[in-house]
C-alpha cells in the first residue's frame, strides 16, 4: 500500500513537472513573448509555483474517458491553468494581497493597472488555446469563466455580511472554485469522445471534488498553513464569509452571536483564540469536516461508474490527497 501511495505521488509530481515545462514553453514562444513586459510579468506569476491540480485532472479525465492522444487534450489543460492564474492575479487585487506563493504580487510591485492588464493577458492566452476546440467546448469554457466572474462579484457583495447564508456560500464556491474543476473534467470527457450524459458525470465529479477542496481551504485558513502562502485567518481579515463562520453565526444566538459579529467586524490576531472557541462551541469546524467527507465520497461514487484504469485510480487518489491536505 505504501508503495502504491508513493507511486501515485510520483505520478502526480511527474505530471506537474510536465505541465510546468509545457507552460514555460508556451510562454517563452516568440509569439507570446512579443507582448513584452506584460508577457514577462504574466510568465513570472504562472511559473511561480502551484499544484497544477486543474490541468492534471483534465489530463486524467481525458485518459479515464479512454482518450488516447495526449496532444489532443494538452492545449485545453494549459488553457484552464492560464485562466485560473488570471483569476488569481485579479483576486489578489480585490483582496489587496501583497504576496502570493512567497513572491510580490503583480499589482503590489507594478501597480493595480498593470496587474489588471496582466490578468487580462492571461485570460486571452487561455482562450486562445481553448479556442482551438469545437464550439461546444469553447462554450463550456466561456460559461465557466462567466460563472467565475459572477461568483467573485457575489463574494465582494458579501464581505463582512453576517446575514450570508449557506446557500450564498455554495453559490459562490460552485462558480468560483468548483466550477472550473467541473467544467475542465466535463470538457476533457467530451474531447475524448464521451456522450453528453457520460461527460456530465465528470462534471459532477469535478463539482463535488471542488466543493470539498474549498471547504478544506476554509479550515486550513483557520488552522494556518504555510503551504497556502498566507497566515492563519487571512480570510477572516479580508471579511470573507467562509462556511465555518456562516455556520457559527447561524447556530449562535443572543450574546454569543453578537460577540462573534463584533470580533468579525474588528478582527485581529488578539481575538483569534476567542474566535476559534466560538467556532468550536457551535461545532462549526466539525460540521465542515463532515461535509468534506460527504462531498469526497460522492466524487468517489461517481468515478466507480467509469472503467477501471490507471487514470481512474489516480483520480481516486486525488480525492484522498484533498481529504488529507490538513494532515
Amino acid at each position: 500500500m505504501a508503495q502504491d501511495v508513493e507511486g501515485q505521488f510520483a505520478l502526480l509530481e511527474s505530471m506537474k513537472t510536465s505541465i510546468d515545462f509545457q507552460l514555460e514553453q508556451f510562454l517563452l514562444n516568440p509569439k507570446q513573448a512579443a507582448s513584452g513586459e506584460v508577457a514577462r510579468l504574466a510568465k513570472d506569476v504562472v511559473l511561480a509555483g502551484g499544484k497544477r491540480l486543474r490541468p492534471i485532472l483534465i489530463l486524467l479525465a481525458y485518459q479515464a474517458s479512454m482518450g488516447k492522444d495526449m496532444e489532443e487534450i494538452l492545449p485545453l489543460a494549459l488553457a484552464f491553468e492560464l485562466i485560473h492564474t488570471a483569476t488569481l492575479v485579479h483576486d489578489d487585487i480585490n483582496d489587496q494581497a501583497d504576496t502570493r506563493r512567497g513572491r510580490t504580487t503583480i499589482h503590489a510591485g507594478h501597480g493595480i493597472a498593470k496587474g489588471i492588464i496582466a490578468g487580462d493577458w492571461l485570460f486571452v492566452q487561455g482562450f486562445g488555446l481553448g479556442g482551438r476546440y469545437d464550439e461546444h467546448i469553447v462554450n463550456i469554457m466561456a460559461h465557466c469563466c462567466a460563472e467565475i466572474a459572477a461568483a467573485e462579484y457575489r463574494q465582494l457583495n458579501k464581505v463582512l455580511d453576517i446575514s450570508t447564508t449557506p446557500e450564498d456560500y455554495f453559490s459562490i464556491v460552485k462558480g468560483k472554485t468548483a466550477g472550473p474543476f467541473a467544467a475542465g473534467c466535463q470538457a476533457a470527457g467530451l474531447v475524448a469522445g464521451l456522450s453528453s450524459e457520460q461527460a456530465d458525470k465528470l462534471f459532477d465529479f469535478g463539482m463535488q471534488l471542488g466543493i470539498a477542496y474549498q471547504l478544506v481551504d476554509d479550515l486550513l485558513d483557520l488552522r494556518g498553513d504555510e503551504r497556502m502562502g498566507k497566515p492563519r485567518g487571512a480570510d477572516v481579515y479580508e471579511g470573507k464569509m467562509t462556511l465555518p463562520i456562516i455556520h457559527a453565526l447561524t447556530l449562535s444566538h443572543g450574546e454569543v452571536r453578537t460577540r462573534l459579529a463584533e470580533i468579525l467586524e474588528r478582527f485581529d490576531d488578539s481575538y483569534f483564540d476567542e474566535f476559534m472557541a466560538l467556532l468550536h462551541q457551535s461545532q462549526s469546524i466539525e460540521y465542515v469536516e463532515i461535509l468534506i467527507k460527504t462531498h469526497l465520497e460522492r466524487a468517489r461514487e461517481i468515478l466507480t461508474t467509469f472503467e477501471e484504469s490507471q487514470a481512474r485510480q489516480t483520480m481516486l487518489f486525488i480525492t484522498e490527497v484533498v481529504a488529507n491536505r490538513d494532515v
